[in-house]
């Protein structure tokens, strides 16, 4: 992916109220059993494609075109176990000043996750469940390009868990920043 692409933008977060009980994925009584995570449904959320200078961007400038990609990870919690996660994806090309397209898709996931304690929980919806998605996306957009007659936009694979390592290390330090400075 070209050093412009910016996949390390997971900004999901656990949901408000996910601090106990089964929609926090900890198990009810009599629910005990190993640790599960079951996709449900996914499905596309929304897909846009726009070619704004059509016809005038398939005309060859010789220039090649300079990619913009965008990642983002969002999760909500539904109750009783289940979970909606989303994978979005933007991506611009363009010549110099032109812009040849633009796609905006989001892919999600309805999954229900269960027996896992809330310190694990954040960790899958924001690693596991888009890795599980991100194949799908892919071939989404990859498919959105292709059929606006350009060559199809291969995403490069993301490594969610060093990306969410990374999220994790820089909210401690801006949480650490403030506490010395009132020191």
């Amino acid at each position: 992916m070209p050093d412009s692409a910016n996949p390390n933008k997971p900004n999901g977060a656990l949901p408000d109220g996910q601090s106990g009980g089964q929609s926090g994925g900890q198990a009810a009584a009599g629910d005990a059993g190993p640790p599960s995570m079951s996709v449900k449904a996914q499905y596309l959320k929304d897909l846009s494609f726009e070619n704004p200078r059509a016809p005038m961007s398939f005309q060859e400038t010789g220039q090649q075109p300079q990619f913009q990609v965008d990642v983002n990870v969002n999760a909500a919690g539904l109750g009783q176990n289940n979970f909606e996660v989303e994978l979005s994806v933007a991506a611009r090309a363009s010549r110099g000043d032109v812009v040849a397209f633009v796609v905006e898709a989001t892919y999600a996931g309805l999954f229900e996750i269960r027996n896992v304690p809330n310190e694990h929980l954040e960790a899958i919806m924001l690693v596991e469940c888009p890795r599980l998605l991100f194949p799908f996306m892919r071939q989404i957009v990859s498919d959105a390009t292709r059929n606006g007659n350009f060559p199809p936009l291969m995403l490069e694979p993301i490594d969610f868990f060093a990306i969410y390592q990374r999220n994790k290390a820089q909210q401690a330090q801006q949480q650490a920043a403030p506490a010395t400075a009132g020191a």
